[in-house]
């Protein structure tokens, strides 16, 4: 018993998920549909990223480029700074989970070598915050944005006029937040960074590309999943162990629970009558249960109105840990890194989260 309070402590997202998936089942029968709920590339992807994130800490390339960084940035107040702008900016192109599975653990990497491990939970949820909100910023920033602006037809430029106020805004904040932290001096506890494998960089620096071309639909998703399997089975087969399985899993729970509740026609009609209208705050509601992605494939059946349904989701991101998945990523990091501060970085980032998500409705209200 002891054991299992003990690995739901550990898992709590994971065993919320698996406990929804378990009861949406008794609603909706298991048959053949349930393999539709899926999103295998996805799965799929996160792997591919986890298990070349895992390689380039065990290359020991986080370990000097945090050296490197804190040989410039002096003060917390820059490293703070310049670990969240990587994550708003790049996830514009590499998308939120890839954002964060790259920059978090780096994250964690800069602040423990500052021997500011404080800093860790305040500084993941701005980047988190971060990736959810620079990667509005283009269609192929998160998956959300990739399937309304495939079914939508929104030219490029108005895509990113509809989404930039909302960006800025929330960038404005963040920036308003680190610059309103306490300054303080950084020095590395590690007096020399030592150079990278260069083999082993080399090696994951092109499975990383491969990933990259797998999230935009350049290389087959199951190409580059087969690429990165054979690899770290010839080149390292312990890194098999390093992959996050458990946050795969509670991706599955969650596919599951969102797949059944489309299928409770009770539901559906409660949707029709609840959306018409109110697409921006429905929608972002609507996302903090079932988190954003699902949100948008199901409400998408539902309404004509995809600019509002668009800003819906991806404002709808903000709020919940699972109101966008990619919160779970940074969440599991810091579980794992720092056990003690689950409970104040939940409520940490409910609080900025839900504020921001206020004043995004807000935003939309004057829009």
């Amino acid at each position: 018993m002891t054991r299992i309070i003990s690995f739901i402590k550990k898992e709590s997202v994971l065993f919320v998920s698996l406990i929804l998936a378990a009861a949406s089942m008794f609603f909706v029968v298991p048959d053949a549909e349930y393999v539709s709920y899926i999103d295998f590339r996805t799965l799929c992807l996160l792997f591919c990223l986890m298990a070349v994130m895992a390689g380039f800490s065990k290359a020991g390339l986080f370990e000097f480029c945090a050296n490197s960084l804190l040989c410039r940035a002096k003060n917390t107040k820059s490293v703070v700074l310049i670990l969240t702008l990587l994550c708003f900016f790049f996830s514009a192109v590499i998308t939120n989970d890839v954002a964060l599975i790259t920059f978090v653990p780096f994250a964690i990497t800069v602040l423990k070598l500052a021997g500011k491990v404080s800093l860790i939970p305040i500084t993941v949820i701005l980047q988190t915050v971060a990736a959810n909100m620079g990667s509005c910023l283009t269609p192929i920033g998160n998956p959300q944005n990739i399937y309304i602006f495939n079914i939508s037809g929104l030219p490029f430029l108005d895509f990113v006029r509809l989404l930039l106020p909302y960006s800025v805004v929330a960038l404005a904040v963040l920036v308003g937040i680190v610059l309103g932290m306490k300054k303080e001096a950084v020095v590395s506890n590690v007096q020399a960074a030592n150079t990278p494998n260069i083999k082993s960089t080399v090696i994951f620096a092109l499975l990383f590309l491969a990933s990259l071309l797998a999230v935009f639909g350049v290389v087959h998703h199951l190409v580059c999943l087969v690429l990165v399997v054979l690899v770290l089975l010839i080149a390292d087969r312990k890194l098999i162990l390093k992959i996050d399985y458990s946050l795969l899993l509670t991706f599955v729970g969650f596919f599951i629970f969102v797949g059944n509740m489309g299928r409770i026609p009770a539901i559906n009609n409660m949707i029709v009558n609840l959306l018409r209208g109110r697409e921006i705050v429905f929608s972002a509601l609507i996302s903090q249960v079932i988190s954003n992605v699902p949100a948008a494939l199901l409400l998408s059946g539902f309404t004509d109105n995809m600019s509002a349904l668009l800003v819906g989701v991806n404002i709808g991101g903000l709020g919940t840990l699972i109101a966008s998945m990619a919160s779970l990523i940074s969440y599991k990091y810091v579980a794992a890194a720092l056990p003690d501060k689950k409970v104040r970085y939940l409520l940490i980032f409910s609080l900025l989260n839900f504020a921001l998500l206020g004043i995004m409705l807000l935003l939309s209200l004057i829009i």
